[in-house]
């Protein structure tokens, strides 16, 4: 809607100085078809209110009454201004199809127009349609040549505020492919969220990841690269599809996944840095009989996890020593880290979008985080997901948030 938002802005600064009314058309580059099937109306303004609405009807019929000798069309296909300078009414109903638009333009009683294209290095991108009533004299030459102007600032503006729009299609597609499901298993439920950053539609590198290993281990994978644009969610979806090849073909722990991982980056040259919490939820026979499970993790450089206890106690997972970003420093080793879980236990990992912001530091916001987890034991896992990101994010659409929550299952299965 960025595109939109600054082609609205645009009209209410043309109208009333230079035109009583006016409308922005835009083409869109996705459209193969040629003539009136790649053209829209964006954006429509009337001097008087009460004739808005009848502005906008008339922006929402007339592309598909334009006929090949309609005003806009030809702007658009010569790339050059078209004006009619009086009886711009009947002149615009003989070019437009019969219809419903007719009845439009003869209430709207435009008496001269003049329609100037968008051109950005050398396509016409779109096209701004200006009217003046019976009580305006046509556009005089200054008149025009300011437009000119503003038509290729606003050419300029609406090209990179599409082509902005197109990046951040690409990357929402490819986060959306990426970010499945998580895995069912038996004995755990697991519950997913993700929210991307607002603030001018950015999208970025945060993911979650839930599979089973060979062995019938559960991973759990929170990880964040650095960046919010298309790149990052390029490498987000390699160093996901790796970490998952490298857990299901080697069967290794968390540490042993991160260090293959940073070794496949320094090989495959992927110098963007990224955060990962890997975890690992195994069970035996004996635990199971115990009602508990154990949860491995190793970090890289990444938010601790934390645990809820059946009994409603919040504990953070850190280790020993803070573990390295991932792309950092390939060659060092990973530690990893056991804590026993037991039925009814909740794993939270999640992404800094969650509980950072401009105003707040982690340190804060992992408290609030952790006040915000008291009596969640009881809480149903989605409603819980759901809360923290309504509650949390204290300016909402700074960040992306990530977020993942596992429930070791009271009626655990073996």
């Amino acid at each position: 809607m960025v595109a939109e938002v600054a082609a609205e802005r645009l009209t209410q600064i043309l109208v009333p100085a230079l035109a009583d009314w006016c409308v922005v058309t835009l083409v869109d580059d996705d459209e193969s078809r040629p003539g009136r099937r790649r053209l829209r109306d964006i954006a429509a303004w009337h001097r008087e209110e009460q004739l808005r609405p009848v502005v906008q009807d008339y922006a929402d019929a007339r592309i598909a009454a334009l006929t090949p000798q309609a005003f806009l069309s030809r702007a658009i296909a010569d790339g050059q201004t078209v004006e009619v300078r009086h009886g711009a009414r009947d002149a615009l109903q003989a070019v437009l199809h019969p219809g419903p638009v007719h009845a439009l333009v003869g209430q709207l009683a435009p008496e001269s127009l003049a329609v100037l294209p968008l051109v950005r290095d050398e396509r016409t991108i779109g096209a701004l349609s200006l009217f003046r009533d019976a009580a305006r004299s046509p556009l005089t030459p200054a008149e025009l040549r300011t437009l000119r102007e503003v038509t290729g600032a606003a050419a300029l503006a609406l090209d990179n505020a599409r082509r902005f729009r197109r990046q951040r299609d690409v990357a929402t597609t490819l986060q959306q492919a990426l970010l499945t499901p998580p895995v069912e298993p038996d004995h755990v439920q697991i519950v997913v969220r993700y929210r991307p950053a607002s603030e001018g539609a950015r999208v970025g590198g945060d993911w979650y990841d839930a599979f089973v290993q060979p062995d019938g281990a559960t991973i759990l994978v929170i990880g964040d690269v650095a960046g919010h644009d298309l790149e990052a969610a390029a490498v987000m979806s390699q160093l996901r599809s790796m970490l998952r090849t490298i857990a299901v073909v080697t069967e290794a722990g968390p540490a042993g996944i991160l260090e293959a991982l940073d070794r496949a980056m320094r090989t495959l040259r992927i110098s963007t840095m990224a955060t990962v919490v890997v975890a690992r939820v195994e069970q035996t026979r004996d635990e199971h009989q115990r009602g508990e499970a154990r949860l491995r993790w190793s970090n890289a450089g990444h938010l601790p996890p934390l645990v809820v206890g059946s009994g409603g106690s919040v504990r953070t997972l850190t280790g020993r020593v803070p573990g390295t970003l991932l792309g950092l420093l390939p060659d060092k080793g990973r530690e990893e880290y056991e804590v026993v879980l037991d039925r009814g236990s909740t794993v939270l990992l999640y992404t800094d979008g969650l509980i950072e912001n401009r105003t707040r530091s982690l340190h804060d916001g992992l408290a609030l985080l952790r006040a915000a987890l008291d009596g969640a034991r009881r809480e149903d896992l989605d409603h819980l997901c759901d809360r923290l990101l309504t509650d949390l994010p204290a300016a909402a659409g700074e960040d992306d948030v990530a977020l993942l929550a596992m429930r070791l299952r009271r009626d655990l299965q073996t």
